[in-house]
C-alpha cells in the first residue's frame, strides 16, 4: 500500500510540474519572470522534510506573475548566465554529446534565467514554499508595504506581525533567521566561498534553505556556470528525454550523468528546464518543436 501510495504522489507532482512549467516559467516571453515558487515543485525538499506539492491557483494573466520581481539591467550581477555564455556553454556541450546538438536544434537557445544576488531573492524561496504563486505575491506585498524585505526591520518584526502578513509560524522562524545572519554579517551573500559546494554548505546551513534553494541561488543570482540541480524533477525528466532513456533517472544517476558536461552544467540544467517546456508546449499543440 505504501508503494502504491508514494508513486500515486510522485504522479500527482509530476502532473502539477507539467502544468506549471508547460503554462508559465519556460517560455521564452515570461523569462525574466522566473518564478522561483514554481520550481519549488520539481524537487524534495530535505529541510522541510517532505515533498513540496503545494496546490496552485495559476492565473492566466502571466504579466502579474512576479511582476514586482523584473531585474533592471542596472541590478544584474557582474557574472551571470548571459544569452551569450549560455550559447556558448550549450554549443560546447553540442560539440561533445551529440544528443545536445539534436535537441538544441529542436528547440532553439534558452532565454537567460537571471535574479538579484542579496538576500530578497533568497526569502522569496522560503515565502514561496508550499504556497500558490498567487499567495507568495499577496504575502510579498504585504511584507514589503511592513518594511519586512530589509533583513533588519524583518528581524525585528514580531511573530504576531508576521503571522498577520501571512508567514506560518515555521516560515517566520525560517525568514527571521535568514535576516539575522544577514543583518548581523554572519551571512555575507555578496562574498559566498568561490568553491560551488563550499558556498551550498554555507547557504544550507541557513534554516528553511534546502540544497535545491541554494543552487538555485547560486544559478540564478550568482550565474556559476557548473551548478547542477540533479534534485529538480524536470532536470531529470528531460535528461532521460534528451539523452533517449528508457525511464527518468534517479538524482543520483542524473548527477552522474552531467559529470561530464562540467563546467557547463549549469547551461545544461537551464537548457533542460526549456527543453521541458517546449517539448510539453509542443504536446499540446501550442508550437512546433
Amino acid at each position: 500500500m505504501a508503494g502504491c501510495a508514494g508513486a500515486a504522489a510522485a504522479a500527482q507532482r509530476e502532473h502539477l510540474v507539467d502544468a506549471a512549467v508547460a503554462q508559465h516559467f519556460h517560455d521564452r516571453q515570461s523569462g525574466r519572470r522566473l518564478d522561483l515558487a514554481l520550481l519549488a515543485l520539481a524537487r524534495h525538499d530535505d529541510k522541510l522534510g517532505h515533498q513540496s506539492t503545494p496546490s496552485y491557483a495559476i492565473s492566466d494573466n502571466r504579466s502579474r506573475l512576479w511582476g514586482c520581481w523584473r531585474l533592471k539591467s542596472s541590478e544584474e550581477p557582474a557574472l551571470t548566465l548571459s544569452a551569450e555564455r549560455l550559447r556558448t556553454a550549450l554549443d560546447a556541450l553540442a560539440s561533445r554529446e551529440k544528443a545536445f546538438a539534436e535537441a538544441i536544434e529542436r528547440a532553439g537557445y534558452p532565454a537567460p534565467r537571471i535574479r538579484p544576488r542579496g538576500h530578497e531573492t533568497l526569502l522569496r524561496t522560503i515565502i514561496g514554499q508550499q504556497v500558490s504563486v498567487q499567495s507568495a505575491n499577496a504575502i510579498w506585498g504585504r511584507l514589503e508595504a511592513a518594511g519586512g524585505t530589509d533583513p533588519a526591520r524583518l528581524a525585528a518584526l514580531s511573530d504576531e506581525e508576521l503571522r498577520n502578513i501571512g508567514l506560518s509560524r515555521q516560515k517566520s522562524s525560517y525568514a527571521r533567521s535568514l535576516a539575522e545572519e544577514v543583518a548581523s554579517g554572519r551571512l555575507n551573500l555578496a562574498a559566498l566561498p568561490e568553491d560551488d559546494e563550499e558556498a551550498i554548505a554555507e547557504l544550507v546551513a541557513i534554516k528553511g534553505i534546502g540544497r535545491w534553494s541554494a543552487e538555485i541561488y547560486l544559478l540564478f543570482a550568482e550565474g556559476r556556470g557548473d551548478i547542477w540541480p540533479a534534485g529538480d524533477l524536470a532536470v531529470q525528466i528531460e535528461c532521460g528525454q534528451i539523452l533517449g532513456l528508457a525511464e527518468r533517472p534517479s538524482e543520483r544517476v542524473t548527477r552522474a550523468l552531467a559529470d561530464a558536461w562540467r563546467p557547463h552544467r549549469g547551461a545544461a540544467a537551464i537548457f533542460a528546464w526549456h527543453h521541458y517546456g517546449t517539448r510539453l508546449r509542443a504536446k499540446a499543440g501550442k508550437a512546433p518543436v
